[in-house]
């Protein structure tokens, strides 16, 4: 159940692997913890699906991060019309 992440072309002409979006993420997520509940899949079957979720997982968090950081950066600007970039709290933490 191994779905492929959409490509588009970048500023090169290249084609570049896209992450899938937040609620594509979350509803094959959701799918997968409901497969697991049933306790009716075998047990390699099990781990593999286990494997995706916890990857899901952390797509699914690593949007939620960016998306917090986005409105805390509106917030901060008091309704100021500037141009910031946003960058991954790893960057951050990178920089330190």
């Amino acid at each position: 159940m191994k779905s492929k992440a959409p490509k588009s072309e970048d500023k090169t002409g290249e084609k570049a692997e896209q992450l899938p979006d937040f609620e594509q993420s979350l509803t094959e997520l959701e799918a997968l913890v409901a497969k697991l509940e049933q306790g009716d899949v075998p047990l390699e079957e099990a781990l593999k699906t286990f494997e995706r979720g916890v990857a899901l997982t952390r797509q699914c968090q690593s949007s939620l991060r960016n998306a917090q950081q986005k409105v805390e950066v509106l917030l901060a600007r008091n309704g100021e019309e500037t141009i910031e970039s946003f960058s991954d709290d790893e960057d951050v933490e990178n920089e330190r």
